[in-house]
């Protein structure tokens, strides 16, 4: 071997050890595609083809923030849109099975991209299909109707949420009071049922439920009040049952969480329990409840009644 390689050879072996000893990590964006063929894909609609590309997008936003939050860098923590989520993972530090799930995932999305041009597929529309709305236990116009107390010893008050726009990445509703829309109340959701926007001061769980949740999974995000980033509760989860389930006369693909975690309350932080229970098809809330010694991460809140559209 000639003497002018043998620094960069030495360089190289080096390297490999640091790359072993680091679990090679490496940007997201970095990953290379693992190979798919578009071919697979021939025979798809585009409205298909626009699905699969969203849980695709979905799935591979979930692991990037269990890498982001592992790392500390809150990079996506609040949150991005599947139209832009690749280019938001520059910073990313994925390695190992995460690694290798997100090859994956690039490859078939970008594989299905290929396959939408090759079809000559439109822009996809904003809004869902109306044979995915169609699937989906609430529809536009619909209100949902919620009981609330602090406390059980506190008398309930009632709240809607009417049904605004069922979009591919999200929900948008209109909280009502006193049966009219209240001037800009909007309630937004992601697909799996993480707030997005509230009213100020309102109560909002971040990052913590997924799209396809599954019994035994463990989850973990933040409470926090809409407005106020300091009065935040750092909670966990863990998905204790799955199924259908009837509640307020309509059929729900239920997932019960337990949760458990601290807030903070003065100079130490104090326990919170409790559970939250949602619809796996939509994210809608069906039940949430919480208890702590600070009160105000104690709330019960269930729905009562889905109310026709006018």
């Amino acid at each position: 071997m000639p003497k002018s390689l043998l620094p960069a050879v030495r360089r190289a072996a080096l390297l490999c050890v640091a790359v072993a000893v680091t679990g090679c990590a490496m940007r997201a964006v970095d990953v290379p595609p693992a190979a798919a063929s578009p071919a697979q894909f021939r025979d798809w609609e585009c409205m298909r083809i626009y699905d699969e590309a969203d849980r695709v997008q979905q799935r591979a936003a979930d692991v990037a923030y269990t890498v982001d939050e592992r790392a500390g860098n809150n990079i996506i923590a609040l949150g991005v849109g599947l139209t832009i989520f690749w280019p938001a993972l520059l910073a990313m530090r994925p390695g190992g099975l995460e690694a290798t799930e997100l090859a994956q995932l690039k490859g078939r999305y970008e594989a299905l991209q290929v396959a939408a041009e090759f079809k000559a597929c439109p822009p996809p529309d904003a809004n869902l299909s109306p044979e995915r709305a169609a699937a989906l236990p609430v529809a536009i116009g619909e209100t949902l109707v919620y009981e609330q107390r602090a406390t059980p010893r506190d008398a309930p008050t009632t709240f809607g949420l009417r049904v605004d726009a069922l979009r591919r990445d999200e929900l948008e509703f209109r909280i009502m009071a006193t049966g009219e829309p209240a001037d800009a109340a909007l309630w937004r959701q992601d697909r799996a049922g993480n707030v997005l926007a509230a009213p100020p001061g309102s109560l909002v769980w971040r990052r913590l439920l997924k799209t396809e949740l599954a019994l035994g999974q463990v989850l973990a995000g933040d409470l926090v009040f809409q407005g106020d980033e300091y009065a935040r509760g750092r909670v966990r989860g863990q998905v204790v049952a799955v199924g259908p389930q009837t509640v307020a006369g309509r059929r729900f693909d239920v997932a019960v969480i337990e949760l458990f975690g601290d807030v903070p309350s003065a100079e130490a932080t104090t326990r919170l329990d409790g559970a939250i229970v949602v619809d796996r098809a939509s994210g809608v809330l069906l039940r949430l409840d919480l208890r702590s010694a600070e009160r105000d991460f104690t709330l019960q809140r269930r729905l009562l009644r889905v109310e026709p559209a006018p």
